[in-house]
């Protein structure tokens, strides 16, 4: 009797993970109808159809094909596998090496040139989607609301608009909040470094914007890439969006980002919003220049250095992501050599 494995994936909150079961539903139905015998099931929720990589329902699949433990693979669509063009003709050329067909309800038994035409589809699909969302948050961005996302020092406004449909992309200045932003600018400026400021705001048991406990990088973040509470232009009334663009990383499937121009960047006025005065902002940026001028060679070096690592595609240490520190579970990490400390001890002094 044929051995049949099947695999569902649904991509986003906006779908139910209802939406599963019910896949799994009619493959059970067609594998029952063909006399085909289920040997297992493989899915993956709330992960986007646009790279297998990272997701472990297809890793284990595959893993299984090549132990020979079914002999097809069924699904609904072949972009309930996947949507990516190169992940779909690879994945195809594994399971076809370890003897495996793929057969979807939609198109029926899968051959090279579903692969070839139905990937070119799928991607044509995902670039379309991504032009009309990028046009939708343009829109919303230029009449002042909010393009995704939330912001330290803010809350979502939740209201109706008079047709009763949910208004999206409001927000409103959260007091509390407030006042720890504009006393991270004053001690900064008044010569505090971020580490320092990190410190008292966990020791007074201020939570960080995640939840979590306040570390350098949340405060200094990235000047150019606008990243930290110390480059964020919402809080003196300007609202930048599309600074950045993301692209995957076809080794890894994660998401990269990239500086657009600045010719690029969409920068509307947005005063309401303003949590900031200019004389706080602009000292804090005066320091900022300060230490960047101070620190120019420094940091030079060790970019000329990052880079000359990465060329080289250092090797991971023997050790990478299999140590853990026995008192409070953070990650060990090399810090000088040969020797391991644990992160949160130095980053957040939580330990």
């Amino acid at each position: 009797m044929t051995r049949v494995a099947l695999y569902a994936r649904y991509s986003d909150d906006k779908q139910s993970a209802a939406s599963i079961e019910d896949q799994f539903l009619i493959c059970r139905e067609q594998a029952k109808s063909e006399g085909w015998h289920v040997i297992g099931s493989y899915k993956d929720a709330a992960i986007s159809g646009a790279s297998v990589i990272l997701r472990p329902g297809i890793q284990a699949l595959v893993q299984d094909a090549q132990m020979g433990r079914f002999d097809v693979l069924l699904a609904e669509a072949l972009d309930r596998v996947s949507r990516d063009q190169a992940d779909v003709a690879t994945l195809y050329k594994h399971l076809q090496f370890a003897g495996v067909k793929i057969v979807t309800l939609a198109e029926g038994e899968v051959s090279e040139l579903h692969v070839g035409l139905k990937g070119t589809m799928n991607a044509l699909f995902l670039k379309d989607l991504a032009k009309k969302t990028h046009r939708g948050l343009r829109g919303r961005v230029e009449k002042g609301k909010s393009g995704g996302g939330l912001c330290y020092g803010y809350d979502v406004v939740r209201r109706f608009s008079s047709e009763g449909e949910a208004v999206h992309g409001e927000r409103s200045i959260n007091a509390v909040e407030a006042e720890v932003v504009r006393q991270v600018f004053r001690q900064f400026a008044n010569g505090l470094s971020p580490q320092a400021i990190a410190r008292r705001l966990n020791e007074a048991g201020i939570p960080a914007p995640t939840g979590t406990l306040w570390t350098s990088t949340t405060i200094r973040g990235h000047a150019k890439r606008g990243t930290g509470l110390l480059n964020n232009e919402l809080y003196i009334g300007k609202l930048v969006w599309n600074r950045l663009r993301y692209l995957k990383n076809p080794q890894t499937g994660k998401r990269v980002s990239r500086i657009n121009p600045q010719s690029e960047w969409i920068v509307t006025d947005v005063p309401d919003l303003r949590i900031v005065d200019e004389e706080l902002w602009q000292a804090a940026k005066a320091r900022q220049e300060d230490i960047a001028v101070q620190y120019a060679g420094v940091i030079e070096a060790t970019r000329a250095a990052h880079n000359k690592l990465n060329r080289t595609r250092r090797p991971r240490s023997l050790l990478s992501g299999l140590v853990y520190c026995g008192c409070c579970g953070g990650s060990y990490t090399l810090r000088g050599q040969g020797r391991f400390a644990c992160s949160n001890h130095i980053d957040t002094r939580s330990c």
